[in-house]
């Protein structure tokens, strides 16, 4: 009976209730703990007017958002074949897994790849291959005016910024960068102290919010760009005019990202929001531009000063090759950034249909250069979807010199592509400012990731390029690398795409037919 008791007590009912005829066993009351909350949900399911799905079917309705919760990692681990994952697939994820943990990458049992698919891309061997060389040649940035050039890696850290990064990740990729002697971008949020404090060596980029270098109304401060700029880390300058995952928007940092830490790096409010302008306020077209290359590399003493850019209208990169002429300011090196990069937060439309893609982008500046005659002075770097050796033999062949990399890069800290890195909560500490996750990046570990996914990459670069009977990656051309363009034809890079003839459009004579009206249009006084 006194059992009894405590369950009518325990439900809030009398005890009559238990000594009377109305007693109800206690499995039942259990039964009605389960099944009351249940009771309750499908109740404020069927009043509420949010979703239509929860009115018609309360409680049940639920199952839909618990299973849309989890279909990324449903289907990025059961559903998707090693090739079709996107933005990377597993084979490229495995890869770099791999390398950066120093274990076998080698595939058993042939390529998995239809190669008899039109697009398919491959590099035309040598029977006299030779050696691979021991050591990497260096590629040398800095043109005429440039009076400390920088001896740099084929394959470089492309930018990403503190606070789109945590605080361990910075360090493990600089880390990384010093032990294997390649270069770090910092992203336009600025130089911080996890940049400097492994030593390895940086490309310092300035964006449009002057992050770093700005004063309090955001203008370009040069009493601050000359102070940072003098940095022994600080080997080069990239002015960031736009990106490849948000041309023509500027960056984004997520308020939840800005600490207190960050907003006095970036000097900027803390827990709000940052979206750099859409362009610089410190100076207007192609003139201002090159006139800021050549104010930037006085600042810095002469460091190599260049700019980075996703290719939007052809005019408009034509008209610095204009002012280029007019002025007799180059820059040191041109960074291509192709629409299908980007590791953080962008707006989808921009994202997906916005931008040059890496490879239109960077034959059209290549071309562009070469056209006026001024290619050999300055480096074209290209930024977008890099993982192998064969993704550098492909760009190079384009007209590429050096090469950077950012969510490969990520990969190698631990990066799982979970695709958080906009809302705070990357899973593995990378994309976050949220300490509770970070914490479980090791950063020694991670270091030494980075140090081995670069190295073996190199190494495979430069494999593939003895294995075509080259002695240098600078040998490297179009007619080296082939592809299939249709079922019965393949052909070589330099009939597939139109290379120009260098000083080409400096005569009307010599001007190619599809760059004449483009040039026509270009000035040197806007863009």
């Amino acid at each position: 009976m006194a059992r009894k008791i405590f369950f009518a007590a325990l439900f809030g009912l009398p005890a009559s209730v238990a000594t009377g005829a109305y007693f109800i066993s206690p499995s039942l009351w259990w039964s009605m703990a389960v099944i009351g909350p249940l009771l309750l949900v499908g109740l404020v399911d069927i009043f509420q007017k949010s979703h239509s799905l929860r009115r018609v079917y309360p409680v049940v309705g639920h199952g839909r958002y618990l299973l849309e919760a989890f279909r990324p990692e449903i289907q990025q681990y059961f559903v998707e074949s090693n090739l079709n994952g996107a933005p990377f697939n597993r084979e490229y994820r495995s890869l770099t897994y791999a390398r950066s943990k120093n274990e076998p990458s080698a595939v058993p049992f042939g390529t998995q790849r239809q190669v008899d698919e039109v697009g398919y891309e491959w590099i035309s061997h040598s029977l006299r291959s030779v050696q691979p060389p021991k050591q990497e040649p260096r590629v040398t940035v800095g043109g005429p005016a440039c009076q400390q050039p920088y001896a740099a890696s084929h394959l470089n850290i492309s930018a990403m910024s503190y606070g789109s990064l945590s605080d361990r990740a910075i360090l493990a990729l600089n880390q990384g960068a010093r032990m294997g002697g390649f270069a770090h971008n910092t992203g336009e949020g600025g130089i911080s102290t996890y940049h400097l404090k492994p030593g390895g060596d940086l490309i310092w980029q300035v964006g449009t919010g002057y992050f770093g270098t700005r004063t309090r109304d955001g203008r370009f401060d040069p009493v601050q760009f000359r102070e940072k700029s003098a940095f022994d880390a600080v080997k080069m300058i990239e002015i960031k005019l736009s990106q490849g995952a948000k041309p023509g928007h500027g960056g984004i940092l997520p308020g939840s990202k800005v600490s207190a830490e960050i907003a006095e790096i970036r000097g900027v409010e803390i827990g709000k929001t940052v979206v750099s302008p859409s362009t610089h306020p410190h100076f207007t077209g192609p003139r201002g531009l090159l006139e800021f290359v050549a104010e930037l590399r006085e600042l810095s003493g002469g460091k190599p000063i260049g700019f980075k850019l996703c290719v939007g209208h052809r005019t408009e990169f034509l008209s610095i090759c204009k002012a280029m002429l007019e002025t007799g300011i180059l820059p040191d090196f041109i960074t291509v950034d192709g629409s299908e990069g980007g590791t953080g937060a962008a707006p989808l439309e921009l994202s997906n249909f916005v931008g040059m893609p890496l490879r239109d982008g960077l034959l059209f500046v290549h071309n562009a250069l070469r056209g006026i005659g001024v290619r050999d002075q300055i480096r074209v770097i290209a930024s977008g979807k890099v993982i192998n050796g064969f993704d550098l033999i492909r760009l190079n062949a384009l007209g590429a010199d050096m090469v950077n990399s950012a969510r490969a890069m990520m990969f190698a800290i631990g990066c799982i592509q979970a695709r958080r890195c906009h809302d705070n909560s990357c899973p593995v500490g990378v994309a976050t400012q949220d300490p509770a996750r970070s914490v479980g990046l090791v950063v020694k570990d991670k270091a030494q990731r980075v140090y081995q996914y670069h190295h073996a990459t190199i190494e495979s670069f430069l494999e593939l390029v003895a294995s075509s009977g080259l002695v240098s990656p600078a040998d490297l051309g179009p007619e080296h690398v082939l592809r299939r363009v249709d079922p019965f034809t393949i052909k070589p890079l330099n009939q597939v795409y139109d290379f120009v003839e260098p000083g080409c459009l400096l005569s009307d004579s010599t001007m190619p037919a599809h760059l004449a009206p483009l040039w026509q249009q270009a000035t040197a006084d806007h863009f």
